[in-house]
């Protein structure tokens, strides 16, 4: 079976449009006609070449579609299910499979330097036989995207594609942050510094978990109406008044909780000056591995409670229906993060636009 996908041959070069073919699909595999995936910061990352991920290599991993095959140990979806895609395949036995923290999954993080399927065997091939490698277990950007049977998580029909891509991963790191991981109370005072997809999902998952006040942190006025819009009560702009205005706004103690979604130094920073004594920050940005960063001292003392989260405590299979669900009964806004819908072929251009903070989602439709 051939399709198209968009390929990376070279770091910082422009994708290519090529076909490709499936060539060793296993027991446990599924095969998703993908409907809609949508750009991510973290495929524009590996496009630059900040993973050294081997190439050739398809990006993406946020998608939504239907299953087109199972192989014959697959239980969990059927033919012709709704499903979204999760980019962290997991053993279920391993030491931290089994303390419950598949995102530290063994075989998933020691794999994942190959890139190719989770059994560590490509599933693509170009025209030649050269295999073609998935970022993140997924390669979403193609007609057809083959993943692990725990990464094919069903959801209701009704759930448009263009909005169900969105869960897999900026919604769920996002969300799962405020829900999961902080596990904010009611009442509680929560600052997200970044509104981009994973800060706005932050946004709203405080929001959902019943906090009084969220204080959405962003330097772009843009940015904080639509945080305003997905549930922010209070918007500050990141300029040099900011540490007196959240000052002003916490009560001259600081927010109960910090969620820090930028991936900045300054707002690596600014958590944990933000955050009261006593309280949590929850850190979803990143910097490069190796990069160091400095702080000062004073500003981490008071108890406070630092951890640092990949995809906000996902249990997919629980979490993506009712994501979805939450989205169907206009509880959880999806419709404002789609900035743009462009075609397979304009991928680069989206690219572009994401590298230039001109997209919140950009989405490929198929």
């Amino acid at each position: 079976m051939k399709f198209n996908a968009a390929v990376l041959f070279e770091a910082r070069a422009p994708l290519a449009i090529e076909s490709l073919k499936l060539a060793g699909l296993a027991d446990a595999d599924v095969l998703i006609r993908v409907q809609a995936t949508s750009l991510c910061h973290t495929d524009l990352e590996a496009v630059q070449g900040a993973f050294d991920t081997p190439l050739p290599m398809v990006p993406g991993h946020e998608a939504a579609g239907v299953v087109e095959w199972i192989g014959k140990s697959v239980t969990s979806v059927q033919i012709g299910d709704h499903v979204v895609t999760s980019w962290n395949p997991h053993c279920g036995e391993c030491f931290y499979c089994r303390r419950h923290q598949p995102i530290l999954c063994e075989p998933y993080r020691a794999r994942a330097v190959h890139s190719y399927h989770f059994d560590g065997r490509p599933r693509l091939m170009r025209e030649g036989g050269e295999p073609v490698h998935q970022l993140m277990y997924s390669g979403s950007f193609a007609e057809l995207c083959v993943v692990d049977q725990g990464c094919a998580v069903k959801v209701p029909r009704e759930m448009p594609f263009n909005r169900a891509c969105l869960i897999g991963c900026g919604v769920m790191t996002g969300v799962g942050a405020a829900m999961h991981i902080a596990k904010i109370e009611k009442g509680a005072t929560v600052t997200v510094i970044g509104c981009g997809a994973v800060g706005l999902s932050a946004v709203q998952g405080a929001r959902l978990a019943g906090a009084s006040r969220v204080i959405a942190v962003d330097r772009l006025p843009g940015k904080l109406d639509l945080a305003a819009v997905v549930g922010a009560t209070h918007t500050l702009l990141a300029d040099d008044s900011i540490a007196d205005l959240h000052s002003e706004v916490t009560s001259g103690r600081g927010a109960d909780c910090v969620i820090e979604a930028a991936g900045s130094r300054a707002a690596f920073r600014a958590s944990v000056e933000m955050v009261r004594p006593g309280g949590q920050v929850v850190w979803l940005g990143k910097l490069p591995a190796n990069d160091e960063l400095a702080f000062r001292w004073g500003s981490l003392m008071g108890e406070k409670r630092i951890v640092r989260s990949s995809y906000g405590g996902a249990e997919p299979s629980r979490d993506f229906p009712w994501l979805a669900n939450a989205y169907l009964d206009g509880s959880l806004k999806l419709d404002e993060y789609v900035t743009s819908t462009i075609a397979l072929a304009d991928v680069n251009a989206g690219l572009a636009r994401l590298a230039a903070g001109e997209d919140i989602r950009s989405v490929i439709e198929f």
